[in-house]
């Protein structure tokens, strides 16, 4: 009887094995909710917090300091070690300079400005630890982006690195008018206090999970910079959640060169590992030279990426350190399927756990991926998941030229099918709207997040602004921000989709996809800034080739009908492609502010050809017709 048992129990197991690849049913028990909503384990964390009162991350490092692993590395930046207690200890006397020389105040907003070190860290953890609030600054800003920020949060002060004193100076005047005064910090300045007097419980005791615990910017692409609301209670259960997901442990180093003001490195990395006892490996900032170098001799075994930042690696010229390290995973957001297996495949790294999520948004997504079938996606939707929460988050058909949702004859919206790309909704419970992320003194902007009768009179919902499309495997992809779709010949277009087709050519080493206004049509017809690959020329370039090349890879009307050529993409300081400035100066030569090279496809042309003035004029005297 041995022998039919075990063949019984083998045929279970396959069977088991091929439900749970084809409905994910493994990935829906571990992520229960699927990153909609706290599960109970981090419900009941948050509330041991709560009673016990001690609800700041910053408590979490005094736990390791004074009590858990005071001699475990904390931090490694530049060759430099802090073990928790020395970090605290730096802190601590940061925070009494806060208090007892600058009189900061609990509940106090505080703007902060500076490129990622040591004394960041601590200058952050020393007002976390006295109760005030804390507006990170993109240290990239300057002028009037700078001044909104500044005055948006009202605060007193301004706390900045001599690193960014040229970005500072030119608004004192401004500044001194609302009542701003700028402190500068150093090493040897934050070296040189002494107090290590302990901080008062009174400083934080009375802090409510509900209170505003920072503020972070979005990249101001679309106008000024907005600030986007983190509840203190969002801080914690970002970075206990997120730590758990990841099943950190002490052991654990994870490297990120991520700008520290943006919240891929805020609660995706720093948080997490403070809360998993964990080691940060810092970078000052991304670069081809010092990447694998650091993260190498650091015995880093987790790396973090944003946007292009993986593209840059795998552009790069070999390092003698891109596989002498200890790096067992990958973690991030935006990794394009063009890049995600030639990646892993270079720099020998097994895992990379791709995420989807937003710092001003609802909901997440995750995809910890080993092996191809689930590469290139963002996340999972398996079959408990639909029947549990598939009323949640849904994604509905747009009309991406308005940006409305498109809406039945009843008025309501139209969901998507398997594989059709749709702007992602996420259900907001009406007692909870202000737990729902938003935008600090712009209600207006909050709002417009929010959309209600959707499916029936009274619901009500908040907008991603994102694409998505789900396969019948449950596979969650990518498709596109929405404003970055566009139209043309009646069919949406994927700027993302079109751009890691182009990605794959060997002469092309980036390429930035955008849709243009093209004078007597409706829509936008597709446009394509790329980097030539290294080596190759605009006279070496095969503009023959690569025309023939995109229209066997793409359908018709996604095909970039304008090339423009350009030395360099432009980037947003987390590494994501900027387009506004490439749809609003188009196709017409005089509008555009640099010496970048345009071609074209002409009606019936084999090849691209150079694009001049003269063919604007036609276009707009529509003796050429675009087909």
């Amino acid at each position: 009887m041995a022998l039919p048992i075990l063949a019984g129990a083998a045929g279970t197991a396959a069977v088991a094995a091929y439900l749970n690849a084809k409905y994910h049913i493994v990935h829906d028990l571990k992520n229960p909710r699927g990153g909609l909503s706290p599960s109970q384990e981090v419900v009941d964390y948050l509330t041991q917090r709560v009673m016990a009162k001690r609800v700041l991350t910053f408590h979490v490092i005094e736990d390791h300091a004074l009590h858990n692993w005071p001699n475990h590395p904390f931090l490694i930046f530049e060759g430099k070690t802090w073990t928790y207690r020395q970090f605290y200890d730096c802190t601590v006397r940061v925070a009494n300079w806060l208090m007892n020389d600058l009189g900061v105040e609990v509940g106090e907003m505080v703007a902060i400005d500076g490129g990622n070190s040591a004394e960041y860290y601590m200058l952050w953890f020393a007002l976390d630890a006295i109760g005030a609030k804390i507006s990170f600054l993109n240290w990239n800003l300057t002028g009037a982006g700078l001044v909104h920020c500044i005055k948006l949060c009202e605060s007193r002060f301004v706390i900045a690195d001599t690193d960014v004193r040229s970005n500072l100076e030119p608004c004192v005047d401004e500044l001194s008018t609302a009542n701003v005064k700028i402190h500068y910090y150093s090493p040897d300045f934050f070296a040189s206090l002494k107090d290590q007097t302990t901080i008062p419980p009174s400083r934080y005791e009375d802090i409510t999970i509900d209170s505003i615990r920072s503020l972070l910017y979005t990249s101001g692409t679309t106008g000024l910079p907005k600030g986007v609301i983190f509840s203190t209670g969002r801080e914690l259960v970002t970075g206990y959640s997120t730590a758990k997901y990841l099943q950190l442990t002490p052991n654990d180093r994870m490297y990120t060169c991520m700008p520290l003001y943006h919240g891929a490195a805020h609660g995706l990395c720093t948080s997490p590992m403070i809360h998993a006892g964990g080691t940060i490996v810092l970078g000052r900032k991304f670069s081809h030279k010092t990447f694998w170098p650091e993260v190498a001799l650091s015995k880093a075994n987790i790396i973090q990426y944003v946007g292009e930042l993986c593209r840059y690696l795998l552009n790069g010229p070999p390092n003698e350190y891109e596989r002498k390290h200890c790096v067992n995973m990958a973690w991030g957001n935006g990794m394009r399927p063009d890049v995600w297996e030639p990646f892993r495949e270079r720099f020998g790294i097994p895992v990379i756990n791709e995420l989807y999520a937003a710092t001003d948004g609802m909901g997440a997504t995750f995809n910890r991926n080993c092996g191809p079938f689930t590469a290139n996606c963002i996340g999972l939707r398996g079959l408990l998941w639909h029947w549990r929460y598939g009323n949640e988050e849904v994604r509905v058909r747009m009309d991406v030229d308005t940006e409305d949702i498109m809406r039945d004859a009843n008025g309501f919206a139209i969901r998507c099918g398997v594989n059709e790309p749709g702007q992602v909704l996420h259900r907001v419970d009406p007692a909870l709207v202000d737990a729902v992320p938003g935008y600090y003194k712009n209600d207006k902007a909050t709002v417009d997040r929010r959309i209600s009768d959707v499916f029936q009179k009274g619901d009500l919902w908040f907008k991603s602004g994102d694409m998505q499309r789900v396969d019948a495997d449950g596979r969650v992809f990518f498709a596109d921000r929405l404003g970055d779709t566009f139209r043309w010949k009646s069919e949406n277009v994927s700027t993302n989709e079109v751009s890691d087709m182009m990605g794959k050519h060997s002469q092309i080493a980036e390429t930035n996809v955008y849709g243009v206004l093209v004078p007597g049509y409706d829509g936008r017809a597709g446009a394509a800034s790329i980097v030539l690959a290294d080596g190759v020329t605009l006279e070496t370039m095969d503009f023959k080739g690569l025309a023939k090349y995109v229209r066997e890879v793409l359908p018709g009307y996604a095909v970039p009908l304008f090339l423009r050529v350009t030395p360099a993409l432009e980037y947003t300081g987390t590494l994501k492609m900027q387009k506004g400035k490439l749809k609003k100066e188009g196709i017409d030569l005089d509008a555009v502010s640099n010496e970048d090279r345009f071609y074209w496809l002409p009606p019936g042309a084999e090849a691209y050809v150079p694009y001049e003035r003269k063919d604007w004029e036609a276009l707009k005297n529509r003796t050429v017709r675009l087909t």
